[in-house]
């Protein structure tokens, strides 16, 4: 059984933007896309460790504010001539209210990635 954990609303974070919890895996980078999908990878660029939710969203991606290597935000993957991947997590949004919540839960995670 999956446990998931308020964190926000959607309205929150800015289109285009992250904001940050704190979690028992660290730091977790909440993004919102131009288009109000919401995902959730660790907050470190595998590469050179930038604070991802500085970086800049853009389609489905984010680039790190380091180095502008860019990772995917449903896989977790780096893109391009760079090789890494951060950890995601699963994220759903209410319909109604608009409240993010966030699994911390490994399976969950995985599966969500599969799906995508």
């Amino acid at each position: 059984m999956t446990d998931w954990h308020r964190i926000g609303l959607v309205t929150d974070i800015p289109r285009r933007g992250a904001r940050c919890v704190d979690s028992p895996f660290g730091r977790i980078a909440v993004f919102r896309t131009a288009e109000d999908r919401i995902f959730a990878t660790e907050d470190r660029c595998p590469h050179k460790g930038g604070p991802l939710s500085q970086g800049i969203v853009h389609d489905s991606s984010v680039t790190c504010p380091l180095h502008n290597a860019v990772i995917s935000l449903q896989s977790g993957a780096m893109r391009g001539p760079d090789e890494g991947r951060v950890r995601v997590f699963a994220t759903r949004v209410d319909p109604l209210t608009e409240v993010i919540e966030l699994s911390l839960d490994e399976e969950t995670a995985g599966i969500r990635e599969a799906a995508e």
